[in-house]
C-alpha cells in the first residue's frame, strides 16, 4: 500500500505540474457563462480586478478603472445584491471612518474557468495506467472507508428513526453538492432523490465511485436498512434515486 501511494503522489504531481504549463495562459481569463447572472461590461472589469488584486476600496477601484465613485459604488452594490461580491469594515488608522474593502464572494468563483472535472478524470486515467484496475480499487477503498468514518460523525445511529437518520444523510449530501431531498412512500419506506452530482464527470471515468456510493449509504445508515438505487444518472436518468427501507 505504501508503494502505491507513492506512485499516486507521483502521477499527482505529475499531471499538476503538465496541467499548470498547459492552462498558465488562460489561468485568469473570466469566462461569464452564468447565464443567470448577467453582468454588463463594466461589471466584469469590476469583477477582473478584485480577482486579480484582491481587494480594494471603491475609491481605489474607481481610479483603477478610470470611472466616478459614484458609478462605482452603483456598480459594487448590484454585485453585493447578487452575492458576488462583499464588503468588509477595517480599523481606521486615526480618527478617520474606518475603511470599507470589497472582495469577490465564494459565489463569484463559478465566474471563472474551472478545470477540476478535467483534471480529476485525468488523475483516474493516469492511476489506473501507473497501478492498474486493482491500484485504483484499492484507492477508492481507502477513500470509501474515510467517507463512512466522516459520515458517522454527523448521521445519528441505528436507535434513531429511519427519517431521521435519512434527513442528516441528505443534508450532508446537500452540503456536498448533490441537492438531496427525503420523500416518504409510506409502508415502503423512502425516496434518497439526488437533483445533481457533483462527480458526474469522474463517476463515468471510474463506475467504482459509484457503488462506492452504495456502500457508503449501507454502511451509515446501519445494517436494519435495505438501500437500493432505483434511478441511476449514468444510466440516462436524469438524476439518482435510492429506495431506502427498513430490513
Amino acid at each position: 500500500m505504501y508503494k502505491l501511494l507513492l506512485i499516486l503522489l507521483y502521477v499527482v504531481k505529475s499531471f499538476c505540474q503538465a496541467n499548470y504549463f498547459i492552462n498558465i495562459q488562460i489561468a485568469y481569463m473570466i469566462d461569464f457563462k452564468m447565464s443567470d447572472i448577467p453582468l454588463s461590461d463594466a461589471k466584469k472589469r469590476l469583477v477582473e480586478v478584485l480577482k486579480r488584486t484582491g481587494a480594494h476600496t471603491a475609491l481605489e477601484m474607481a481610479d483603477r478603472l478610470n470611472l466616478t465613485d459614484v458609478a462605482i459604488r452603483q456598480h459594487l452594490l448590484a454585485l453585493e445584491e447578487r452575492g458576488l461580491v462583499q464588503q468588509q469594515r477595517t480599523q481606521p488608522e486615526g480618527r478617520g471612518r474606518p475603511a470599507v474593502l470589497w472582495s469577490l464572494s465564494d459565489l463569484a468563483r463559478g465566474l471563472f474557468p474551472d478545470r477540476h472535472a478535467e483534471l480529476t478524470v485525468g488523475l483516474i486515467q493516469a492511476t489506473r495506467q501507473a497501478v492498474g484496475e486493482d491500484g485504483l480499487s484499492r484507492i477508492i477503498s481507502v477513500r470509501t472507508a474515510q467517507q463512512i468514518k466522516a459520515y458517522r460523525e454527523v448521521i445519528p445511529g441505528p436507535t434513531t428513526p429511519l427519517g431521521e437518520r435519512l434527513q442528516a444523510l441528505a443534508d450532508q449530501r446537500t452540503l456536498e453538492g448533490y441537492m438531496a431531498e427525503v420523500v416518504p412512500r409510506g409502508y415502503e419506506g423512502y425516496l434518497l432523490i439526488e437533483h445533481h452530482c457533483p462527480i458526474c464527470d469522474a463517476a463515468q471515468s471510474c463506475m467504482g465511485l459509484c457503488e462506492a456510493e452504495l456502500e457508503v449509504f449501507r454502511a451509515v445508515l446501519g445494517t436494519d436498512v435495505v438501500v437500493e438505487r432505483i434511478e441511476h444518472l449514468l444510466k440516462e436518468d436524469r438524476r439518482c434515486v435510492y429506495r431506502i427501507a427498513l430490513a
